[in-house]
């Protein structure tokens, strides 16, 4: 059984996908803000970002720790909080965080390592913030005079690089470095002997300075006291102590001893120990005992927490020369952390359809202990329905292996066992409650392969138009069948959108009034879907068929129906039976018999002058015209269709008969302006009559008073010899003593739409005239020029021969 059980977890793992064998590295500076962007990991990692949701892609680290944050929808890497390398590595030379992107279905992992890149955001600080030291007079030159070193807890170029003093002296210089096994030393040199009557005691700064961009640095104040002759410092037995102490280990125990000589005697020969003041808080874990130099614990250590301890020592003697040691305390792990289960992905319930071999959980195992006490192994109490498959390092996979039968056995409870391999073990269990659920097997079925439903156009709203029907054999919810109305449908048929479905019942509603001229037909698919999880859903094609009423009545094309007069059709007076005079051109919008057009004349000057065509439209002749038929007809053509009720609709046209060619300059008028025209010439005539009548009694008042005036003569009183006459004429026309002569002729025409009456210039242009209004009570005034009496005595003569030349001349036509 257990050959059996290992070859089953070989070929799963042999099954599984393989992940990536190197791991996708990245770097990001310390200190970067949350949500600065590490990388794009789904492109590096090749994975599409629409598969991220879909297969549940998240980070996972050993610790259980999130430095960083995963976006799935982009793919993105970026920082989830603040990071701080010293916190996080301490002094070590490089700062991974490893972790690892997980995607659940299917499994597949990445490993992932960002190095965290050093800032300079640390200052150098040295352990006391003022040294002293009491250097005995008359030293000698070159002695050095050890300092503890300024700690930066940035690495590399942004650590400590140079010290200097400030302000210099010609006593001290400053020497630092690095020893062989990689300590750094800080020592004032002596460069010339003290004398204390000179100077008793000397002051100066320490500068440490950093290599970061801009540089950093860390003061501490050096004081010296010059002191008689103490020319021994103490001296430790060893330059670095290492110490191991198990994490269980009590407060109160020895971890190590540290042990300093001096060759001086007496009292510069007396030595205590001290802790250098340092910036972490090792120091707090332990204390040290002045005299003995014995190191003890002061609190727990915890191995998880720190591995190890970095601590200072200064021996000083009462001369106050001193010496500094490193000690360095390694902390031994024990087996005292329980192996931790930590789940990623659990599906519960499960269908009961589910195939062999379906992944119920995703978890992870971890023990913080190291070594053998940290390696963890899993395993089930249950073996008869699901297994445990590893699946990368420390996850597991809790699978299917046989059929489930709900109704065998509806729940399902696993317990999982992780020991670890420490003496003794440790172990914990987790325990998942799998439900077994039902499936939906079974879709809808329509009682119709496809229904045609009717309706007429002009719809009231709202109005039902029929009803689908559709079955599930299922039963629950899993048998609730609701109708909608699918979203999927043929570009190229078309689709009305005022049809709804009931949801419950099927029935379905035109929501709005059709038209069958816009839309004659159309198709959608009503989709049945049941209640179950995932539902299933069956569709059905439902044709929608729009019936025509007759709701829109002939348009008359031709002859256009404006308010413009239309004009006439010409019709030869020798036209015969059957003439085609004109057609008259309708259409309707409607189908079927509801568009089917018919004609007849509806009333005509003379109605049995003319037949118009049933089907065709057309305006004949029914007879041959005659010299007693009018020359001007008036025809109203009515249009109907076929449809119930029939509409109709009229077309008005005119025909003019021709006699001869003159006719066809003889405009076209309407009743209205022939009568216009008949009362303007009637008033013309009656204007020229009146004129006629006035210009005859001025020629007899004219002629009578010649005569009155030629008796005048006879009496001796000659004005004008026969020489003279014309200069006397032309004397009396420029005096203004003439009548203005002028010629008037007026043409008027029987039947016209219009009269002439034009004036004729004068044969005198110099002679002023002036107007006469005639033409009263007809409307409009018409302005004549009179002719003036004169107003001086002429000759006989000469008055016979201005009525002869100056002769009125009136034209009737």
């Amino acid at each position: 059984m257990a050959i059996a059980r290992q070859v089953l977890c070989v070929c799963a793992l042999l099954s599984l996908p393989l992940a990536r064998s190197q791991p996708i590295r990245y770097s990001v500076a310390e200190e970067a803000h949350s949500g600065s962007l590490v990388g794009n990991l789904a492109q590096d990692a090749a994975l599409p970002p629409a598969q991220l949701s879909a297969r549940r892609a998240r980070l996972v680290s050993e610790d259980g720790r999130q430095h960083f944050r995963f976006d799935r929808a982009s793919g993105r890497l970026v920082v989830a909080d603040r990071l701080d390398r010293e916190q996080l590595c301490g002094q070590a030379a490089t700062c991974t965080l490893p972790f690892e992107l997980l995607l659940a279905d299917p499994l597949q992992f990445f490993r992932v390592e960002v190095t965290l890149e050093d800032i300079n955001d640390h200052s150098p600080v040295f352990p006391e913030e003022r040294v002293t030291f009491k250097i005995p007079e008359r030293g000698d030159p070159g002695s050095h005079f050890h300092v503890e070193a300024a700690l930066d807890l940035d690495i590399g170029s942004n650590s400590v690089q140079a010290y200097s003093i400030a302000p210099e002296n010609e006593y001290f210089s400053v020497s630092f470095g690095s020893r062989s096994n990689g300590d750094k030393y800080v020592e004032l040199v002596l460069e010339k002997p003290l004398d204390r009557e000179e100077h008793a005691e000397v002051d100066f700064s320490l500068i440490a300075v950093d290599g970061g961009s801009p540089p950093r640095s860390g003061t501490t104040q050096i004081h010296i006291v010059v002191l008689d002759v103490n020319d021994n410092a103490p001296v430790f037995t060893q330059d670095r102590y290492t110490g191991q102490v198990l994490e269980n280990t009590l407060e109160g125990s020895v971890v190590l001893t540290v042990l300093a000589t001096d060759q001086d005697a007496g009292l510069n020969g007396d030595i205590s120990y001290q802790f250098s003041e340092g910036v972490s808080d090792s120091e707090s874990l332990f204390e040290i005992d002045p005299k003995s130099g014995e190191i003890k614990l002061t609190k727990s250590l915890d191995f998880e927490a720190a591995q190890t301890h970095e601590l200072s020592v200064r021996a000083t003697d009462g001369g106050g020369l001193s010496a500094i040691c490193k000690v360095l305390v390694e902390v031994l792990d024990v087996n005292d952390n329980a192996p931790e289960l930590v789940v990623s992905s659990f599906s519960s319930p499960l269908a009961e359809n589910s195939a062999s071999g379906t992944v119920v959980a995703l978890f992870t195992v971890r023990d913080r202990d190291a070594g053998a006490n940290g390696k963890v192994s899993c395993a089930l109490d249950d073996q008869l329905f699901f297994s445990l498959r590893p699946a990368y390092k420390n996850y597991y996979e809790l699978v299917t292996v046989r059929a489930l039968d709900r109704e065998d056995r509806a729940q399902h409870i696993v317990t999982v066992t992780a020991a670890d391999a420490g003496s003794p073990p440790l172990t914990s269990t987790h325990t998942f409650t799998v439900d077994i659920s039902d499936v939906n097997d079974n879709a809808p079925v329509f009682n119709q392969t496809s229904y045609t439903m009717y309706v007429r156009e002009n719809n009231v709203p709202s109005v039902l138009v029929g009803a689908v029907s559709a079955a599930d054999a299922d039963v629950g919810l899993n048998a609730k069948v609701t109708y909608s109305l699918s979203a999927g449908q043929a570009a190229e048929r078309p689709w009305c959108s005022c049809l709804s479905v009931n949801p419950e019942s099927g029935q379905l509603f035109v929501l709005r009034a059709l038209d069958y001229e816009q839309l004659r037909q159309s198709e959608v698919v009503v989709s049945a879907s049941d209640a179950g999880s995932p539902p299933l859903r069956a569709n059905v094609t439902v044709r929608l068929v729009v019936l025509d009423e007759n709701d829109n009545a002939p348009l008359v094309l031709y002859p256009a129906q404006d308010s413009s007069p239309g004009s006439s059709e010409l019709v030869p007076v020798g036209a015969e039976a059957g003439y085609l005079i004109s057609k008259v051109v309708a259409v309707d919008a409607d189908s079927g018999q509801n568009s089917w057009l018919s004609y007849q004349l509806l009333r005509a000057t003379d109605p049995g002058l003319f037949a118009v065509g049933a089907q065709s439209g057309e305006v004949r002749l029914r007879r041959p015209l005659t010299d007693r038929d009018p020359i001007k007809h008036k025809l109203v053509v009515l249009v109907r269709d076929n449809g119930r009720p029939p509409l109709s609709a009229t077309a008005a046209l005119s025909a003019l008969l021709l006699k001869d060619f003159s006719d066809l300059r003889q405009p076209h008028s309407s009743p209205a302006a022939d009568h216009d025209a008949g009362s303007l010439t009637t008033y013309l005539i009656l204007s020229l009559v009146f004129v006629s009548l006035l210009f005859l009694g001025s020629t007899a008042a004219f002629v009578a008073r010649r005569l009155c005036q030629r008796k005048q003569l006879k009496a001796g009183h000659v004005l004008y010899g026969a020489d003279n006459l014309q200069s006397g004429l032309a004397d009396a026309a420029a005096a203004g003593t003439l009548p203005r002569p002028y010629c008037y002729e007026i043409s008027l025409t029987t039947g016209s739409g219009n009269s002439e009456f034009r004036f004729l210039k004068p044969f005198v242009p110099s002679l002023p005239s002036q107007p006469c209004a005639m033409g009263e009570g007809t409307g409009e005034e018409q302005v004549f020029p009179c002719v003036p009496v004169p107003t001086e005595d002429v000759t006989p003569e000469s008055a016979g021969t201005l009525s002869a030349e100056h002769f009125n001349r009136l034209s009737f036509n």
